[in-house]
């Protein structure tokens, strides 16, 4: 479809999904779900003042549609990220850091999916200078969908683990699905810029190589980064967001920002959702990180909590939740968190989920955060160094205010 009726001459344009939400002049998307449908709402809209509306069975692809094109008209240079950890944290990063210089936008919140990249994009003004979109998968393909809206000129992927399992198949769908950011780049070579790459993970490398041989080019511009020291004095819990820091800085340099102002702009940066997140209550300090759980993060903040709570000395305390979409892994993976913290000697442990009644945890499990919510409000826990880690359907971040 021709959307140049809705983009020439617009320094931005009003997009909605919820019919609540309709202002004069914008445009309304009628999405039909499994609970509801938008279509419903279409005559509200107009009346309500919507320029136009996007509806029937093809809405989603239509509203993607129009987020291409707006993306081509305004043509500013657009940075991709994804990952299995740390995109979101990466993508703040480096929006703290690219802010330093430039007028930018980048997803807010959550919005890395086939419906939140289009709608990222929409957000885009011709007031912008640059744009960051973060880009999330659960299943093959899901990359590739996202790239031909986004467009991305840089592509940057944090790192591979095992995450979403029971959609992947495998740790191989995982690197294959990711690599999809690879392959979009290096088969647009006309609009590519640059490739940022830690030329630390491996699998990031083997990635890239598999990909330059489906797409050979003559140049490519790599944009390599190491892994730095964990800097002292940032908002973030955890030395495994040294590399997130790490590919900030890089995305920083290429756009001209230098060394230090970089790294002032990610010492000022504070995580918010209950993201590496440090918190200190009456009684006990907390890690808090229950936003996102997979193998690879868990393991990961289990190391890092636990490396420095020796070095301050502290009663360590785990409060972990389940891990969700690992299918067939789901008990191999959570008895690989057991056996962890079984050969860590931790002690005090809480588990939250029935995904670990399979397993031969010596610790006490809570189907629900409430029924443990219930047990520390009779047993409280004070002077206690705390790390609450788990999926988001968990929703740990309910415990806190008993801790």
């Amino acid at each position: 479809m021709n959307w140049d009726f809705l983009i020439q001459n617009k320094d931005a344009i009003s997009v909605t999904t919820d019919s609540r939400k309709v202002t004069p002049g914008c445009v309304f998307v009628a999405l039909k779900g499994e609970h509801f449908d938008g279509n419903l709402f279409v005559d509200q809209a107009l009346r309500d003042g919507a320029a136009y509306v996007i509806k029937g069975d093809n809405a989603l692809r239509d509203l993607q549609d129009l987020a291409r094109e707006w993306r081509r008209y305004l043509g500013i240079p657009v940075v991709g990220i994804t990952g299995t950890n740390g995109k979101t944290t990466t993508k703040e990063l480096t929006a703290a850091v690219l802010s330093t210089r430039y007028r930018i936008h980048y997803t807010q919140g959550n919005l890395n999916n086939s419906l939140g990249v289009p709608l990222t994009v929409l957000q885009i003004t011709r007031a912008h200078q640059l744009a960051i979109i973060e880009m999330g998968a659960s299943h093959p393909g899901d990359i590739s969908e996202l790239v031909e809206v986004a467009e991305p000129n840089y592509g940057l992927i944090t790192n591979v683990g095992r995450a979403h399992l029971a959609g992947f198949g495998s740790f191989e769908g995982v690197q294959a699905t990711k690599a999809e950011l690879y392959d979009f780049l290096l088969s647009h070579p006309q609009s590519t810029r640059g490739i940022f790459i830690n030329e630390d993970n491996p699998y990031l490398r083997n990635m890239l190589a598999g990909a330059c041989e489906k797409y050979p080019v003559t140049q490519l511009s790599r944009l390599s980064y190491h892994t730095i020291p964990m800097p002292q004095d940032t908002h973030l819990v955890g030395d495994y967001n040294a590399e997130n820091i790490a590919a900030a800085m890089r995305v920083g340099e290429e756009f001209g920002i230098d060394a230090a102002t970089a790294l002032a702009a990610v010492k000022a940066y504070v995580p918010t959702n209950n993201r590496s997140q440090a918190m200190h209550t009456d009684r006990n300090d907390l890690v808090v990180d229950a936003y996102n759980a997979n193998p690879t993060s868990m393991q990961a903040a289990i190391q890092a909590f636990a490396a420095r709570s020796a070095v301050l000395h502290s009663k360590e305390v785990y409060i972990l939740g389940g891990m969700r979409e690992l299918g067939t892994y789901e008990q191999l993976e959570h008895q690989n968190i057991v056996n962890m913290l079984l050969e860590r000697k931790a002690q005090n442990v809480f588990l939250v989920g029935a995904e670990y009644r399979h397993t031969t945890a010596p610790y006490p499990i809570f189907d629900t955060v409430e029924l443990l919510i219930d047990y520390l409000q009779q047993q409280p826990l004070t002077g206690c160094r705390i790390l609450v880690k788990g999926s988001r359907g968990n929703q740990l971040e309910k415990i806190i205010p008993v801790l």
